[in-house]
């Protein structure tokens, strides 16, 4: 640039950026700030709230399995056990149907069937969860009663998982009712992560011979992975945070069971259910510091999703198969 342009050239201001972009860069970093200081205000708040119960009881809070508020005493373990094991189930009975509707919608669906069905999907979304509570109740407890429960104790009643009485309210039904709320979430991600894959992989793949099946195992999904874990994760934090729909079918009785039958209750269900009625102190303290705890679970278990991301989300050959 001539000296005589240079001195044409508008004059940057605030250390070398021009007004504009320094005004845009600092609202944006400002937007950004916003969600920070609102996780630690909320997480602060959540802090002071539930002091009593933390100097009444401190790390014992987390380990306890007796919740008497009668008698002042509360313990925590079993609706931690409660809400991470019914979010682990619905993922292992949502994550195959899935990740199967994701890649029929985006590889082998004509465009009619991938309109209609994806709209069908997607519509999953938008009912409340009261009316898959209601459903649940009404509907999934009897038939799980009836039919499932006592089908699954007579032919694999030797594992743990599926012995005792056949209730239909408990550990199985809020599993499948989560499942079915978190399919949407999932099945959409991880349909436009695979659209996204650039069509030379698979256009490669068949070139060499490769089938459709095969294409989409050793081409698409490699390529999509960490795209996936991410769709993963929006549906378990969906499934960790749930709270009237699991509460209508799960049972809510505060006991830590092998059985996928037995009742059990999540940190949510109890906050929900309890808090209008709570009057004293301590009990108000140990319900706030539910849900700090349920905030400690989801962020731990986003951390060790995460590093599970990082873990197998690298590319291959800087990026080629």
């Amino acid at each position: 640039m001539t000296a005589s342009a240079a001195s044409r050239a508008p004059r940057s201001l605030f250390g070398g950026k021009r007004t504009g972009d320094f005004v845009f860069s600092r609202l944006t970093g400002g937007f950004a700030l916003v969600v920070i200081v609102t996780i630690s205000v909320m997480a602060l708040e959540m802090a002071r709230s539930s002091a009593p119960t933390l100097s009444a009881f401190g790390a014992s809070f987390a380990v306890g399995t007796v919740w008497d508020p009668l008698h002042h005493v509360f313990g925590a373990l079993p609706f931690v056990w409660g809400t991470v094991v019914s979010s682990l189930l619905a993922l292992v009975i949502a994550v195959p149907v899935s990740l199967g509707v994701a890649v029929y919608l985006s590889e082998l669906a004509t465009a009619w069937q991938r309109d209609v069905l994806g709209f069908l999907v997607e519509m999953l979304a938008a009912v409340p969860s009261v009316v898959y509570g209601l459903w649940g109740a009404f509907a999934l407890s009897p038939w799980l009663r009836t039919t499932l429960e006592p089908w699954l104790a007579k032919y694999l009643g030797f594992l743990p998982l599926f012995r005792g009485p056949s209730q239909g309210f408990g550990m199985l039904a809020g599993g499948i009712v989560l499942s079915i709320m978190i399919l949407p979430t999932i099945s959409s991600v991880s349909r436009e992560v695979l659209r996204a894959v650039p069509s030379s992989l698979r256009e490669g793949a068949l070139a060499l011979g490769a089938t459709r099946s095969e294409m989409v195992s050793i081409a698409v999904l490699p390529y999509a992975r960490s795209g996936l874990i991410g769709a993963v994760l929006l549906g378990l934090g969906r499934a960790l945070g749930e709270t009237m729909a699991i509460t209508m079918v799960i049972g809510n009785r505060a006991e830590i069971s092998s059985s996928l039958f037995a009742p059990s209750y999540t940190m949510a269900s109890v906050i929900a259910n309890e808090f209008t009625e709570a009057t004293d102190r301590l009990h108000l303290a140990a319900l706030a510091e539910m849900g700090l705890l349920l905030f400690l679970v989801t962020v731990c278990l986003n951390i060790v999703a995460r590093l599970l991301v990082a873990r197998v989300g690298r590319p291959v050959e800087g990026g080629r198969l």
